[in-house]
């Protein structure tokens, strides 16, 4: 019987799809405490908190449809 092994690309490409599920977690989580929030500063950086995972999110994003094209 012969074994299936994943490809390095395919790796990568469960990879990044784990660390995207993981990056969707963590907006939510701050995007939770924003709400929740009542300290100025807090909301503050909540703000920044959900500015950056955004940012990473929107990367990941560009990662994977490169491993799709």
């Amino acid at each position: 019987m012969r074994s299936k092994r994943k490809t390095p690309m395919q790796m990568a490409r469960e990879q990044l799809k784990n660390e995207i599920e993981a990056v969707q977690q963590s907006l939510e989580t701050a995007n939770s405490h924003f709400e929740n929030a009542s300290d100025p500063d807090l909301i503050d950086s909540y703000i920044y908190e959900m500015n950056a995972i955004s940012f990473r999110y929107r990367y990941l994003l560009r990662q994977i449809r490169a491993y799709e094209s």
